[in-house]
């Protein structure tokens, strides 16, 4: 039986918005894991994620203050049904990100990131997955506010997809 998955990253609430759409929560009730790489800004959408989803794997970004840093850790690892993650807020400059992070993760199968809110899915030399869903608030230069779905299946990550938000 696959594993449903919903990634989030850059809410910055209440600063980009006042809350999160409608749309992310339902999501959120659908997926059997919820990851969330960092810029949460309020320790409220943390609080609200930890109740409401069914797993909650989160980590700190850049622009959280001491109280997120206290309960989040810098990088989250995950094993979900024989796949292994890994996710940050931050890796770098788009270039040489593929090499950067092949380097950093070694023995990884997916990295979710967040922070540059620019929806990313690449495949690196040596096989990492790398995922970042962009944002579902802010969407700065991008066409969209974003979040992504995907599904571990046997092993085998599934059905990824980038769901525009309006």
């Amino acid at each position: 039986m696959a594993t449903s998955l919903l990634l989030l990253a850059d809410t910055h609430l209440p600063k980009r918005a006042k809350a999160l759409p409608d749309a992310v929560w339902r999501a959120v009730d659908a997926a059997d894991v919820v990851f969330h790489a960092g810029d949460w800004v309020d320790v409220a959408t943390l609080d609200a994620l930890e109740k409401r989803a069914a797993r909650l794997v989160g980590v700190y970004g850049n622009n959280d203050g001491p109280e997120l840093r206290r309960r989040l850790p810098e990088v989250a690892r995950a094993d979900i049904n024989g796949l292994s993650f890994a996710m940050v807020h931050e890796t770098g400059a788009a270039s040489g990100r593929e090499r950067r992070m092949d380097e950093l993760f070694l023995g990884t199968d997916v990295l979710v990131f967040g922070h540059s809110h620019i929806p990313w899915d690449t495949t690196t030399p040596q096989g990492l997955r790398l995922l970042n869903p962009g944002s579902p608030t802010d969407r700065r230069r991008q066409p969209h506010r974003t979040m992504m779905t995907a599904a571990v299946d046997a092993g085998r990550l599934v059905d990824v997809e980038l769901i525009e938000l309006d």
